[in-house]
């Protein structure tokens, strides 16, 4: 059989996450300082825990930690956002979870496009999460059909991104060169484009409704409005960020500090404020806009429904003391909340409150039967079996609202009233998207298969 003459998804994805990198560095100097603060940090934390270093060699994370990045794009309708799920198919990435941000005062739902399969998260996990406008939530009548004409108006993918994409859902592929070209091709619909596509006065009247309309809008395309590193220490990270003078957001979003990180946690630094030029003959044809930013995320456990219901309980209750949200001593009172939940991954593991990636050690692969005889708490005590945290790909609604918020420059702590809706997001998105959930239960189960053993 002669080898496909398509280049793998898995590679695509790859020098599309590496293209996009390049590009965000040439157009936000401060993310390569970024880059190379979380280069530093991670060495130094390596260097301090041979075990989190043995364990992240076992689960391959460690050879694609530089690499292990996310962006961050807003689309304002159901074409575009359902012409990106086909962009992001030709580099393997699918729709993952639903999250409502509106609750939290941003006007948009989303999902995360990403790798789903073991093998190509291992090669490379890029991920973007992506926002959809919620045109319903502009509550004057007028501003929102002008919202709506204009987004129905502009076209954010070039032609040949679009024919590539044809090409390759009609071959089942892309060759090595038209996959190069795709790469630069999809790349023009992220890039900045410091020309608004509206007068200065709709600019104005937009960003007052609510700035991320405005920036959704008012532009040519969805320019990525950031890029992500992983961090071993985001702690250490955040506080290298403040030595520098960066200037970071006062609240790391998600968890607290653990021994046992869980979930994700997320910083920046505050979006750049950047010059715009509006039509000509307008009467203000130059202004300012803030969207773009850099941020730095640590990774942790995936959590089990039952560790979510937990983790959603606690966060709510430190959120909602004294009324005061993220305000204030929320540092303080995130940790007194968070003391009832464990943080060893035994108790993480025996309670079912998350996932793990089970293999056998050295010690067993002489008697293999020993795991199936002694089952898995026992084959663990005795050293047959290793048990790592099942690292989390995904989002928090909550955490994405907070570093939006942060970035936005205004002072908006609205809630909306409306309720999710995720039969409208998949409506437009074309397709359903997947439970992170099963996808997470499926790496655990086929881990305890390998090792002989099944719940």
């Amino acid at each position: 059989m002669s080898a496909s003459p398509h280049l793998h998804p898995d590679e695509i994805r790859h020098l599309f996450a590496q293209a996009m990198s390049r590009m965000y560095r040439d157009e936000v100097p401060l993310y390569g300082d970024l880059m190379d603060l979380v280069a530093e940090v991670n060495a130094a934390t390596l260097g301090a825990d041979p075990a989190l270093a043995a364990r992240l060699q076992r689960s391959d994370a460690l050879d694609r930690l530089d690499a292990e990045r996310h962006g961050a794009i807003r689309v304002g309708t159901a074409r575009e956002l359902a012409t990106l799920r086909r962009l992001f198919a030709v580099m393997g990435m699918q729709p993952v979870g639903y999250y409502d941000l509106a609750v939290a005062g941003v006007p948009v739902h989303a999902t995360a496009f990403r790798p789903v399969e073991d093998t190509s998260l291992a090669r490379n996990p890029f991920r973007v999460f992506t926002s959809l406008l919620r045109l319903e939530l502009i509550e004057d009548a007028a501003l929102r059909e002008t919202a709506a004409a204009i987004l129905d108006a502009r076209e954010i993918f070039t032609p040949r991104a679009l024919a590539l994409i044809e090409r390759f859902e009609q071959a089942g592929g892309l060759t090595a060169d038209e996959a190069a070209e795709f790469v630069a091709e999809a790349l023009e619909t992220f890039r900045w484009h410091s020309e608004a596509t509206v007068s200065h006065a709709t600019y104005q009247a937009l960003l007052a409704a609510h700035r991320l309309i405005a920036d959704v809008v008012c532009f040519r395309g969805p320019h990525i409005n950031h890029l992500t590193p992983r961090t071993l220490d985001i702690d250490a990270a955040q506080a290298a960020m403040q030595a520098r003078g960066i200037d970071a957001k006062a609240v790391i979003e998600g968890p607290p500090r653990r021994r046992c990180p869980i979930l994700l946690r997320q910083t920046s630094f505050k979006a750049l404020q950047e010059p715009v030029r509006f039509p000509a003959g307008d009467s203000a044809d130059a202004g300012t806009h803030t969207a773009r930013f850099g941020e730095i995320e640590q990774r942790g456990l995936a959590l089990t429904p039952k560790g979510r219901a937990l983790y959603d309980t606690l966060l709510a209750r430190a959120r909602e003391a004294d009324g005061a949200g993220s305000t204030g001593d929320y540092a303080s009172r995130l940790a007194a909340a968070f003391t009832a939940f464990p943080d060893n991954d035994d108790t993480l593991r025996r309670e079912g409150l998350g996932y793990y990636r089970y293999a056998l050690t050295e010690a067993d692969r002489a008697e293999p039967s020993a795991v199936t005889r002694l089952g898995i708490d026992a084959a663990i005590a005795a050293g047959l079996v290793s048990a790592d945290p099942v690292v989390y790909e995904d989002f928090l609604p909550v955490s994405a609202a907070g570093i939006f918020q942060s970035n936005l420059g205004g002072d908006e702590q609205r809630a909306y009233a409306a309720q999710a809706n995720q039969a409208a997001f998949e409506a437009a998105l074309g397709a359903p998207v997947q439970d992170a959930f099963a996808l997470y239960a499926q790496i655990e189960q086929a881990s305890l298969a390998a090792v002989g053993l099944a719940r």
